[in-house]
């Protein structure tokens, strides 16, 4: 049976979460005094009349979601600011389409808010359709996003055509059965960072999810539990009229996504950690991943128009992938057509057969060599049926996995 999360772990790590926000900033002294809201009403005229430097504070209480707040714009230094008035009774925007759509915002930061029961999108940040750099330096940080669908490609966070951003200490649960807990499209040089995802085992879509011509973002230090099918999906499958920007102004080489890196993170359950789909160049190292339900990664295309490279250059290094035998399909690795496997570098990971430790170098088949891997060493986790990944002290693989990642 796949490791349950001891539900302890997971209360201290929400009251981690909250402890570790960042404090409350007042305007700058030269700028707009904060303005308090208590209705939907208020809070549109409040995003309408908003100057650089505005503190949007919500009052405790529950919002009808559905709101729409289009062109909300700070300037740098001086970002328009939603948040609670009272941290510790954060508002709740519940039900709607999407609970809290942005459009074509521009230094905006979201922070504190409650978002569930949303239809379609808990939050949704785009740039319009416009694919015209609109939507850019916008941070979502310490956001809760639960409940949202169930049914079909519902998404905890949807990000379209968004650049220079930041996701950080959110918490996603529960998103669309087709969806993701954070999905980009177009997006460009962002961090997903601290962040929770965890949904039910078993269940399809993703954690977090980037296509679409998504280049240059990061996904660092977050906890995936049972993620969906493939918890991190670096690239994808995009219909052609939705790339930002458009395929038919792009010069040379097209891919899904470019540029990636996924670091640091621990992935519990998920058929996959990660899947690699129509990428071109991507970094998987310093992760830590416990019994995923077949594979340790996948290496597929699935946008195979014209002048679309194949899924290649790839680095996977300095990872723990600790798996079952009878979870364990393919060698660990799933390639499939279309694809350059001969394109991707393994170095360093270290790899443990739980339930068969002597077998596991045999069972581990990756498409090229590796270098200087390490097989059937027990990475000695703190307690890893409640959870708890970390490495002892005593561990003799604490070089690798996400304890070892450095700032």
């Amino acid at each position: 049976m796949p490791a349950r999360p001891h539900r302890r772990l997971v209360l201290t790590f929400a009251a981690l979460v909250g402890a570790v926000a960042s404090p409350r900033r007042e305007a700058p002294a030269d700028g707009p005094a904060p303005r308090t809201v208590r209705t939907v009403a208020e809070l549109r005229a409040a995003a309408a009349a908003a100057r650089p430097g505005q503190r949007i504070r919500l009052a405790p209480g529950t919002y009808e979601g559905g709101i729409h707040l289009e062109g909300l714009r700070g300037a740098e230094g001086k970002p328009v600011v939603v948040e609670p008035e009272d941290p510790k009774r954060p508002p709740v925007v519940r039900g709607g389409g999407s609970g809290l759509q942005l459009s074509s915002a521009s230094w905006v930061e979201v922070r504190g808010l409650v978002l569930e029961g949303a239809r379609g999108n808990g939050l949704n940040v785009d740039d319009a359709g416009r694919g015209d750099g609109s939507a850019h330096h916008l941070v979502v940080a310490d956001v809760v996003v639960r409940d949202v669908g169930p049914d079909g490609n519902c998404d905890g966070i949807k990000l379209s055509g968004l650049e220079d951003f930041r996701v950080e200490r959110c918490v996603v649960e529960r998103w669309g059965r087709g969806g993701s807990a954070v999905d980009m499209v177009g997006c460009r040089r962002g961090t997903i960072e601290g962040s929770t995802f965890r949904h039910e085992p078993g269940t399809q879509g993703s954690g977090v999810q980037m296509k679409g011509a998504t280049r240059d973002v990061t996904v660092r230090r977050n906890r995936f539990e049972h993620a969906g099918s493939r918890a991190v999906n670096a690239g994808g499958s995009t219909g052609l009229a939705y790339f930002r920007p458009p395929l038919d102004t792009w010069k040379g080489d097209k891919w899904e996504a470019k540029d990636l890196r996924i670091e640091g993170n621990t992935f519990v359950g998920a058929d996959t950690p990660v899947a690699f789909v129509g990428v071109d160049g991507a970094v998987f190292r310093f992760n830590t991943v416990w019994v995923p339900g077949r594979w340790a990664m996948r290496i597929l295309q699935e946008t195979v128009a014209p002048g679309f490279v194949p899924c290649r250059n790839v680095e996977v290094s300095d990872n723990v992938v600790a798996f079952r035998s009878d979870r364990w399909s393919e060698g660990g690795v799933n390639v499939g057509g279309n694809t350059a496997p001969d394109t991707f570098r393994f170095a360093r990971n270290v790899w443990w057969c739980v339930d068969a430790p002597p077998r596991t170098r045999s069972l581990v088949r990756l498409p090229t060599p590796e270098q200087d891997g390490v097989h059937g060493k027990d990475p000695r986790f703190v307690d890893p049926e409640q959870g708890d990944l970390r490495l002892r002290p005593d561990s003799p693989v604490r070089r690798a996995g996400a304890d070892a990642l450095k700032d």
